[in-house]
């Protein structure tokens, strides 16, 4: 795509996405929107300053949390090292923004993943109860992240702009009315080369031009579903979002933000105010965005930092990303120069407020103990958006309080439970279930295979409702794989199956990465060796303690998304003889596997022998 054309492109969707904004002078975007805060109060600073403060309160992956999330989910460690255990979720997350709402001069941003992988309650719906209860929040822009693809370009399109899903129809709400904020995507591009969604959006706040831009990981093809991106190019982040920049450059915007569902990960327990980096693929769109930008607000990596870097000109530049699922609120001050109109860099600062219950307490990073109520800021629910959640609540919650079965203990997918090689409960026990469902109606299955991503939370033997200590509910099913991926198998050979093994390891032209371990069901055993060369590390595999053979036909049971290639395991599209499920969703599998084996138990972790 020309440089010409980009620009012609985004000057459209910038007017398009900001013309509200720019005509009223407000500190936010919306028609006819009755959020939490008056976002159309007209704040002109005083003559005689210099300067204007400017205030963003962000999130990113909030995934529907609409009700607190429980377990690991809701725990994270405060500036002091503290565990907290109960933060995050709508209400609550709803009243640290209004108690850090800075009158005329605050708006609310995002970085993608506030819907896709959500909890029944938000999923049910295709994520409209997320999308209205952010509205009403007042987030204003947000840019896309890889699980807004989840069900396609034209599901997303709807979401932005309203209109029933074509398949369900409408919602108990009612039609759908749109997104009160605007989605933003830089980095995307159709067949034709033109953006479906707005690559920059300009707002006025306290005053004074702000421009966003919107990007997502490149590496989204990698992991969502082929469908789910059909027909659409995730270009570089950092090109893509300089373009951007020099866009709004030459619409005279000075001040700019970038909004990148793409980050890092940090050290476990650190202050979310403490930059302990231990990757380094954020960092470095951070630092090579264009000059021009003055802030970057990161997703993705569900981790919380505040970092600086420096600029292709040498000028201190702050990243930072807010943790997950609500838990975390960044807040972001800096002044404008009226002058320049760009921002006094040296007035940039970031702070991560955890977001923490009145009824949270202090607890150890694996969650295990109660110390006592936590004595930092909390914050009570904000009872409209309360009532707001109670209402979706009300409508799902037959399906989602239905017993479905039971357990005899946690069965987790945290990596504290996980054996030397990776192995993990949760994972093993799918796996086991998704083998038993494609055995049966013509699937032939001789093993199962899960992607860890694919496991969202895990499986609490204490009750989270009145179910009852033990017993597993659907809604809590659901939360632990809520993708609605189609259970597949195909057949490769012993050799095809070594290789998807192999490809744990390593992307691309054996390209090493942190390995990523697939769950094996039951029946699978094999060893790998860590010192091992790429491509040779695994070994000693067999089925049902019968060694595979490179030559032998094996049947191999997976989530679409895995059959696919997804998680960069391309030996899986050598598959050959597909079969699909017709049974429902792979968490249906899920669900029947839990009733036909109650109680379930956690499974021994010896399948995969790690050695060197």
């Amino acid at each position: 795509m020309t440089s010409a054309s980009f620009a012609r492109l985004a000057i459209v969707g910038a007017a398009a996405v900001s013309v509200v904004a720019l005509s009223a002078g407000t500190a936010g975007a919306s028609s006819g929107h009755h959020s939490l805060h008056d976002k159309h109060h007209h704040h002109q600073p005083p003559s005689h300053s210099k300067s204007v403060p400017v205030r963003l309160l962000s999130i990113n992956d909030f995934h529907g949390n609409l009700e607190a999330p429980t377990g690991s989910s809701g725990r994270i460690a405060d500036e002091k090292g503290v565990f907290v255990q109960g933060t995050g979720g709508a209400a609550t997350l709803a009243t640290a923004i209004k108690k850090n709402w800075a009158k005329g001069q605050t708006q609310v941003v995002a970085a993608g993943d506030l819907i896709g992988a959500s909890p029944l309650l938000s999923a049910a719906y295709h994520d409209e109860p997320t999308v209205q209860t952010l509205g009403e929040m007042g987030l204003d822009v947000s840019s896309v992240g890889n699980h807004e693809y989840d069900e396609g370009m034209a599901e997303l399109l709807r979401i932005q702009n309203g209109g029933c899903n074509p398949t369900d129809g409408c919602s108990p709400a009612g039609k759908w009315k749109g997104a009160e904020f605007q989605y933003l995507a830089a980095n995307v591009v159709d067949k034709n080369g033109k953006h479906p969604l707005p690559p920059v959006a300009i707002r006025v706040v306290n005053g004074v031009k702000i421009g966003y831009i919107g990007l997502v990981t490149k590496n989204t093809p990698n992991i969502v579903t082929p469908a789910g991106v059909a027909g659409l190019t995730f270009q570089d982040e950092v090109e893509a979002g300089n373009r951007a920049s020099q866009l709004l450059t030459r619409l005279g915007v000075k001040a700019q933000v970038v909004l990148v569902h793409e980050g890092d990960s940090v050290s476990s327990g650190a202050s979310p105010d403490a930059c302990p980096l231990t990757t380094t693929v954020g960092k470095v769109i951070a630092t090579n965005l264009d000059a021009a930008v003055d802030v970057v607000i990161m997703g993705h990596s569900h981790q919380a930092y505040v970092c600086t870097t420096t600029d292709p000109k040498g000028q201190t530049r702050y990243f930072t990303q807010g943790s997950s699922f609500g838990r975390v609120l960044t807040q972001i001050d800096f002044k404008v120069n009226l002058k320049t109109k760009d921002v006094d860099r040296s007035s940039v600062k970031a702070d991560n407020k955890v977001v923490a219950a009145t009824s949270a307490f202090i607890t150890n990073a694996a969650g295990s103990v109660n110390s006592g109520p936590y004595t930092g800021t909390t914050y009570a629910p904000d009872a409209k958006i309360d009532k707001l959640v109670n209402y979706w609540k009300d409508a799902v919650s037959e399906k989602a309080d239905s017993p479905i079965g039971k357990i005899t203990a946690d069965i987790t997918n945290i990596s504290a439970a996980a054996s030397p090689a990776g192995e993990l409960p949760l994972g093993n026990l799918i796996a086991d279930a998704q083998l038993a469902a494609a055995k049966a109606d013509g699937g032939n299955a001789d093993i199962a295979l899960m992607n860890p991503g694919g496991i969202r939370t895990s499986l609490t033997y204490a009750q989270s409702g009145s179910e009852g200590d033990g017993v597993v509910t659907y809604g809590e099913a659901f939360a632990v794989q809520p993708f609605n991926n189609l259970l597949q198998a195909v057949t490769l050979t012993g050799a095809q199956l070594k290789t998807v093994l192999e490809q744990q390891f390593y992307t691309g032209a054996l390209v090493a990465r942190n390995p990523l371990i697939l769950q094996p069901s039951s029946n699978l055993t094999y060893t790998y060796s860590a010192s091992a060369p790429l491509g040779g590390k695994v070994s000693n595999i067999a089925i049902n303690g019968v060694p595979v053979t490179d030559t032998q036909s094996v049947r191999v049971a997976a989530n679409n998304f895995l059959v696919g290639g997804g998680d960069t395991f391309p030996a899986f599209t050598l598959g050959t003889d597909l079969w699909t499920w017709s049974g429902g969703f792979d968490v249906d599998a899920f669900t029947v596997y839990l009733g036909a084996n109650s109680p379930v138990s956690p499974p021994a972790l010896t399948h995969i022998t790690k050695v060197n």
